[in-house]
């Protein structure tokens, strides 16, 4: 495990319909995430603040990562998990990492493991729900999960939990998962 930022720093990532905000709600009422701070996701946050920047991706993806650098330098030696780390934002928009001036490289070393669940879309429409946020197709989820994955994979602390039709089941495999991570973590 990636032990340069002395507190455990634990990405949740996933393409629409992966279950992130659920397990992520799940995890803030956990007893062993009691010290954790929770960052939530910001794209969504900002769509529905300001759902023009639809069409103005450059600047889209420059806000999201100024934010979530900011939120993490607040955080200072607290542990945290927050939903999307910064290279998301290349999986969605690859000229980002360019235009903030940064390399994959250099964001894995923000965090000490990245999670990634897989989208509800692999199972088909029965299981994949869209809303005024998420209004991608089940072929553009299951690229977006390709895409999040081929960004993430190469993290020395990069897992991927694939979807089930259980959906409990993919949380307690998930949650066992992350207490494996900070158990590991903090016998380092």
């Amino acid at each position: 495990m990636n032990n340069m930022m002395g507190t455990a720093r634990i990405v949740l990532t996933g393409a629409p319909a992966s279950g992130k905000t659920v397990f992520f709600e799940r995890l803030k009422t956990h007893p062993d995430f009691a010290g954790f701070l929770f960052f939530e996701e910001l794209a969504r946050q900002l769509l529905e603040e300001y759902p023009e920047y639809r069409h103005n991706r450059n600047d889209f993806h420059r806000e999201i990562y100024r934010r979530q650098i900011a939120r993490e330098r607040q955080a200072g030696n607290r542990p945290f998990i927050t939903d999307r780390g910064t290279a998301d934002a290349f999986a969605f928009h690859p000229e980002t990492a360019v235009m903030v001036g940064t390399t994959i490289a250099a964001e894995y070393k923000r965090y000490t493991a990245v999670v990634q669940l897989g989208s509800a879309a692999s199972l088909g429409e029965k299981w994949y729900q869209k809303d005024n946020i998420r209004t991608e197709s089940i072929t553009e989820a299951l690229a977006i999960e390709n895409a999040i994955a081929g960004i993430w994979q190469e993290h020395p602390g990069y897992h991927f939990i694939a979807n089930e039709v259980d959906f409990e089941m993919k949380y307690e495999k998930f949650l066992t998962l992350i207490l494996t991570l900070i158990r590991e973590y903090n016998n380092v």
